[in-house]
């Protein structure tokens, strides 16, 4: 099993490990509770290192990711980032990304349990364009912060980094420490994503990790947390998880992404043509038969992925996507993929928690947003 930079990190901090693609990876360090109201009131660190990275140079680089990725990226300025998604020929999502444009090479952040595939995808989609794919997820590191007040934290030694703009990344050079950081994050909350050389990771923690509690009895900014509060601050914030809202069965159109899609990128300046480019724009012109959708149900129970969403006469209309008791609201939430003529919101519909049906009401997503 491969284990991220910050292993030994995570031992000493008391991490309970999962298995998660094939990475021994910490799913919580006290509780999942707490973790995540940490990082709604203050501030956590999550290893991310899991994630592929994967770097694009060549002279056709540009219009190779053209070529592989859903969202229009030839307007990009230096120094930016944009969630983009690749497709399969039927539309279907192989996974969602986040596209880093450089002075001299892009790069593309993938799903750990897409890697491979995708690698497999884009050297196959190659066919007489000049690019070189170098996978560097193994020879790197990435962590994010992630809260509402990490970014005053960070001032403490960057004055750059908080006057980044979203979506948008620096390159920072503090002693001998290279690091790529981007305002960018998968919690709904404000805050940088981190990627630097994995030998330098211990490095990195000391600069960013402050070991001893802050002052006055206040949360650190810096706790680490694990995948479990990552899972449900993105719930709350109506992120899409491959997997659950996304797959090579669901398409972009469905899953609500219609935003990450340029649908008319061929006839765009130096567009190209993306591989499912037809298939979602039939799914377009006709709607699409489901939409993924947010539910908020009654009582305490938690609706969890494959259980069916029904109408009130007990006809299956879709079924549970993601769910979990939100730490913030204190309900049951959950995402679904339902029948688009049944998605409107206030419509009421009923979850089947095993024999037991449960009210719920389509609600808009996301649950939570977080103050400016």
């Amino acid at each position: 099993m491969l284990k991220t930079p910050f292993y030994s990190f995570h031992k000493d901090h008391g991490a309970k490990f999962v298995d998660f693609a094939g990475w021994e990876m910490p799913i919580m360090y006290r509780s999942i509770h707490e973790e995540h109201h940490q990082v709604r009131n203050a501030g956590g660190l999550f290893d991310v290192s899991h994630m592929g990275r994967i770097k694009i140079t060549g002279r056709n680089a540009r219009k190779f990711i053209e070529r592989v990725v859903t969202r229009y990226i030839t307007d990009m300025a230096e120094n930016t980032c944009r969630y983009s998604l690749i497709c399969n020929e039927r539309g279907g999502v192989m996974d969602d990304i986040l596209v880093y444009r450089f002075a001299e090479h892009w790069m593309l952040v993938v799903n750990a349990s897409n890697r491979e595939k995708i690698l497999a995808h884009l050297n196959a989609s190659i066919g007489d364009l000049s690019v070189k794919i170098e996978d560097q997820t193994t020879s790197t590191a990435m962590v994010a912060l992630q809260g509402p007040k990490v970014m005053e934290h960070i001032g403490n030694f960057s004055k750059e980094v908080p006057t980044l703009k979203r979506y948008t990344f620096c390159q920072k050079n503090l002693l001998i420490l290279k690091m790529v950081i981007s305002r960018t994050g998968y919690t709904g909350e404000d805050g940088v994503e981190v990627i630097l050389p994995a030998g330098m990771a211990s490095m990195a923690l000391k600069l960013l990790v402050k070991e001893k509690p802050a002052a006055d009895g206040q949360l650190s900014v810096t706790q680490p947390c694990g995948l479990g509060a990552r899972d449900t601050l993105r719930m709350e914030a109506g992120m899409p998880l491959y997997g659950h809202e996304l797959s090579e069965e669901i398409d972009p159109i469905t899953a609500g992404l219609q935003f990450a899609v340029a649908l008319n990128k061929d006839e765009l300046e130096q567009g190209e043509k993306f591989i499912g480019q037809d298939a979602l724009k039939k799914i377009a012109a006709e709607g699409p038969k489901q939409k993924i959708v947010g539910l908020k149900l009654d009582g305490k129970r938690t609706a969890r992925q494959g259980m069916a969403v029904t109408t009130a006469d007990g006809t299956q209309i879709g079924q549970v996507t993601s769910g979990c008791l939100s730490p913030t609201l204190n309900y049951p939430i959950a995402m679904a993929l339902i029948n688009s003529d049944l998605s409107a919101v206030g419509t009421k519909l009923l979850v089947t928690l095993g024999s037991t049906p449960t009210e719920a009401e389509v609600v808009k997503l996301p649950f939570y947003k977080a103050a400016k």
